[in-house]
């Protein structure tokens, strides 16, 4: 037997929506592939109006 997945829905009103919506994202990265490793790096900034969030990672592979 094979149940349906159950899911649960709400409903949210259009005020409730502009105070959890909006803010600013920017995110971006680099590769650099060279004869000895490749190096890559990413960052992401979201800004909104409960506060700051920023995340950055960097990931080498030797060859």
């Amino acid at each position: 037997m094979n149940p349906a997945p159950q899911v649960a829905t709400a409903e949210i009103s259009d005020a409730d929506l502009d105070n959890i919506s909006g803010g600013l994202a920017v995110g971006g990265g680099l590769y650099a592939e060279t004869p000895i490793a490749d190096v890559a790096s990413g960052h992401l900034v979201i800004a909104t109006p409960e506060g700051v969030a920023a995340d950055a990672a960097v990931h080498t592979a030797a060859h």
